[in-house]
């Protein structure tokens, strides 16, 4: 198994620490650095970025974590650690800027932590990037092609945001992330809405 790449690393080694610290300090960390709605009084500018480091159990961060170092390892290596370090930080904003709007809009004040809006994001990428390449997944423990698990997984995101079902999962979020990743794909191609038709690939 290749080493993993630094920025990999990092967000790995990162998010360990902080959800080690969060069980030491508990509710003020949480207060501090998760995503609070804008009404709640709560919120500050930096809770945009700072909230991906965060995790609300040890499988939140365990899947979290798996899903980072089997895409994110790949892609990294990929594109080198300036572009990915880029690709992830426009997913987890985007995946903040769309839980922001729908606690808005649903008047939640319930805080939003977690890495999924980056790994979304990371997901949509391996699925463009190598489409045919074969996964298995650990829920369900099918092979599949890299292209249907992101279009299963995008599909199951937006029916559970919009009909309600499985609460307590920012849904929306996971969306924004993977907006926010087809975005900066786009913007690097040189493609509609960031350019002309058919810009550069990588």
């Amino acid at each position: 198994m290749p080493p993993l790449p630094p920025i990999t690393k990092a967000l790995l080694l990162i998010n360990v620490a902080a959800f080690c610290i969060d069980l030491i300090l508990g509710p003020w960390l949480m207060g501090l650095l998760a995503l609070w709605p804008v009404h709640s009084g709560l919120f500050m500018p930096w809770q945009i970025v700072t909230y991906a480091f965060l995790h609300g159990s040890l499988g939140h961060l365990f899947f979290n974590m798996l899903g980072l170092w089997m895409f994110g390892s790949e892609l990294e290596r990929l594109w080198g650690e300036k572009r990915f370090a880029q690709f992830y930080a426009a997913s987890i904003l985007t995946a903040a800027a769309a839980q922001l709007i729908v606690t808005s809009l649903t008047g939640s004040n319930v805080p939003t932590v977690g890495a999924s809006g980056g790994l979304f994001g990371l997901l949509l990428a391996y699925g463009i990037l190598f489409p045919n390449r074969t996964i298995m997944p650990l829920f369900p423990p099918i092979p599949m092609k890299a292209k249907v698990f992101v279009a299963i997984y995008g599909g199951l995101e937006l029916f559970f945001g919009v009909t309600g079902t499985a609460s307590g999962i920012a849904h929306f979020a996971h969306l924004g992330g993977m907006l926010g990743g087809f975005l900066m794909i786009r913007y690097w191609r040189g493609q509609p809405p960031f350019g002309g038709r058919g810009g550069r690939r990588f």
